[in-house]
């Protein structure tokens, strides 16, 4: 990077790379913001996991896996190729070199084998590596740099002025190229919160490592550049001229310049390991960022396999580690992968500080517990500085912003194809069970409750508030007086009557379990009709509905007639006189098939299960006549069914029965809770089938009903 930074605007590549780092400082002090507020694997992913939608995260996740990949490709072929440099000079030494270390194959074969021996460490223990290579590494620079200080004191001061004039060979725009081209080099701080979750302490660590890994590369990396170009120059040539010729060995011959051969066996020492290490910490990132996503669904289950020993996540590390190798062997333009590497690490950058002032926004009850200075200076100007970056790249190298689309487009297909039911499960068991998540995203859901009945005000009032906590969103309690058209208070109070005692259960009940709730208090002759209304006009995510009772009679009831106006999530709740949601142990969940409630249904078992843990139970009940290869069908479809909308924690069972009502009303007992599910298919579907009306009349236990918007 120095070697083409030099070529393209000359002793200014100092500038570029302290400008640099002031973005990447900017960045690092987003990153540190984010990664103290969510102290988990996964970086950038993560952080859009938390604030933006799942089809946003996994767009941020996949691209990041990629360029972690290729970063890592990158490295494993500089390790490879500088490691190969190596072993050749070493046997010129001696005086012969045999004719195998001049096979091009040689390096990527070095490649290959360092990946797969990295890969298997990995896969046996935890963390990233012993400190003694970095230890050495910095050992190594601080030498080349030592040297360099003590040959300038040396020259004469008139030469060290020369060498660095004209200081911008191409003005600005050569600048900005050298910027577009090297930032990558300073690439690699975001990893470390990519495996914040290894981390102790990593509300404190992680900020603290970041900020501190790009200090010591910047104190490393301005002073080298310097002493590169004053004393490593040679006479009657720029730097520019000098790095133009070979830029890949600018830095080996300027130190063999005034450290003799000692200086030119340095730096290959220290391009061996650092190779190295960035090839070791962007393979130990990109399979955690692959654990991540795999535990949101957001890529294939397995990859956050862990070992049972080991505890190390050995399929993502094994799978990333195939795809490295793969890409080594295979890539047929490292150079133009590399820059979609750098192009799409700058993008994610850029996200990283929106992602930023949304959490400083959003979170004022619980802020980061580190937080950037001049805020909002640092997130604006980083985030602006990226995003110029990102384009610099991809109009310089077209064939990168070709890839990084080629890539994005594949994971979209793979996404919506495979990923995406399971993901947005997942997402919305997260929020159900994380409901801060809802206000980090921005969105304030809303649940209407009408209560015409007293005795059930108390039950209504704690399940709305269980469904959307007070602290992320709103519940409106809406009572109707119910009164003729012609009505006249005066002559008839007992619509007031009524209402008031409505109203003051409701109040009691929200007072007396501490629940935050607003009241709607409208009149109509058709309460039915207003209950939609108010619906509609708020916006409501859901309603709440409360029932005394499920009849079998078959013809339309006014709350049937209600559900096809409505186009928002539909809860009914059917319980006892006075019945208590606290009570509530047991929750069973019968199923006939893939129904189409499944968002709805985790999130209500995600909320049910949050502040008690609740035992839940799938039931699939089966007739006597199904065949034994049916049977093993239904319960791997039941397992997939129950571990899709409650995790791996719940029950789940077939019974063999000829009377599925009775089984189900056996199986509820009289402490349970029963979820069904029923699908609104048009305005003139009625929600309670028969099946519903007589496991109604046959138990007294607790039923909800539900239903996704139509």
């Amino acid at each position: 990077m120095a070697g083409v930074a030099f070529a393209t605007t000359g002793p200014a590549a100092i500038a570029a790379f302290a400008i640099n780092g002031l973005i990447a400082m900017l960045t690092a002090l987003s990153f540190a913001e984010m990664a103290s507020k969510f102290p988990q694997s996964g970086g950038t992913y993560l952080f859009s996991r938390k604030v933006l939608s799942v089809e946003a995260a996994f767009t941020v996740g996949w691209v990041v896996w990629f360029a972690s990949i290729v970063a890592a490709v990158l490295y494993a072929i500089g390790f490879g190729s500088f490691a190969a440099l190596f072993i050749r000079e070493l046997m010129a030494l001696r005086g012969e070199v045999p004719g195998w270390l001049s096979d091009p194959r040689l390096a990527p074969g070095i490649a290959l084998v360092t990946t797969l021996g990295l890969g298997l460490v990995m896969m046996l223990r935890s963390g990233g590596g012993g400190p003694w290579v970095n230890v050495a590494k910095v050992v190594v620079f601080s030498v080349l740099i030592l040297g360099g200080l003590w040959a300038i004191a040396g020259q004469d001061f008139s030469t060290t002025r020369q060498n660095l004039q004209p200081f911008f060979i191409a003005g600005i725009g050569g600048l900005i190229q050298a910027m577009g081209y090297s930032f990558i080099a300073l690439q690699g701080f975001d990893l470390i919160a990519a495996v914040g979750g290894e981390v102790k302490s990593p509300e404190k660590n992680v900020p603290r490592a970041m900020l501190l890994s790009l200090v010591i590369a910047l104190l490393i990396y301005i002073p080298l550049l310097f002493v590169l170009v004053a004393v490593g120059t040679p006479p009657g040539q720029t730097i520019a001229e000098f790095a133009g010729n070979d830029p890949e060995e600018v830095v080996a011959i300027a130190a063999r310049r005034y450290l003799g051969a000692t200086g030119y066996w340095l730096v290959i020492v220290a391009a061996v390991l650092s190779m190295f290490t960035a090839l070791q910490a962007n393979l130990f990132a990109a399979s955690r960022i692959a654990l991540a996503m795999s535990r949101d669904n957001t890529l294939p289950s397995i990859l956050s396999h862990l070992g049972a020993r080991t505890r190390t996540p050995w399929v993502a590390v094994l799978v990333t580690m195939i795809l490295i190798g793969g890409l080594i062997v295979i890539l047929p333009d490292v150079a133009a992968a590399g820059a979609a590497s750098s192009l799409i690490f700058l993008v994610t950058f850029a996200i990283a500080h929106v992602l930023a002032i949304l959490v400083r926004q959003r979170s004022h009850d619980d802020p980061p517990p580190f937080r950037s200075p001049a805020y909002p200076l640092v997130p604006v100007v980083g985030g602006v500085a990226c995003l110029a970056l990102a384009i610099f790249q991809g109009i310089a190298v077209p064939a990168a912003g070709q890839i990084a689309v080629v890539w994005l487009s594949l994971g979209g297909i793979l996404f919506l194809t495979l990923f995406a039911r399971r993901a947005r499960l997942t997402d919305v068991s997260n929020i159900a069970a994380n409901p801060e998540l809802s206000r980090l995203r921005g969105t304030t859901p809303l649940v209407l409750v009408p209560i015409a009945n007293p005795h059930n005000a108390g039950a209504m009032v704690t399940l709305a508030d269980t469904l959307v906590p007070w602290y992320v969103g709103r519940v409106l309690v809406q009572t109707v007086l119910v009164a003729p058209v012609d009505w006249n208070p005066d002559e008839d109070p007992r619509p007031l009557e009524r209402l008031r005692d409505v109203q003051n259960k409701v109040l009691q009940s929200s007072v007396r379990m501490g629940i935050r709730c607003e009241t709607l208090t409208t009149i109509s002759s058709k309460p039915m009709e207003e209950i939609a209304r108010v619906a509609k006009l708020h916006r409501c995510e859901s309603v709440l509905l409360g029932l005394s009772e499920i009849t079998e009679d078959s013809q339309d009831t006014p709350l049937e007639g209600l559900l096809g106006q409505l186009e928002t999530d539909v809860v009914v709740l059917r319980a006892p006189k006075d019945w208590q949601l606290a009570q509530t142990e047991r929750i069973l969940v019968p199923v006939g098939g893939r129904g189409g409630h499944d968002y709805l249904l985790t999130r209500l078992l995600s909320s049910l299960s949050r502040k008690q843990k609740r035992q839940v139970k799938f039931l699939r009940v089966v007739p006597e006549s199904m065949s034994m290869g049916d049977r093993r069908r239904v319960e791997k479809e039941l397992a997939r069914t129950a571990k899709e909308n409650s995790g791996a924690t719940c029950e789940r069972e077939v019974i063999v029965s000829n009377d599925a009502v009775a089984t189900i009303a056996e199986q509820a007992g009289d402490s349970g809770l029963v979820i069904l599910g029923v699908q609104r298919l048009g305005p003139k579907q009625k929600l309670f089938g028969n099946f519903t009306r007589k496991i109604a009349r046959q138990t007294q236990s607790p039923i909800i009903v539900i239903s996704r918007r139509g």
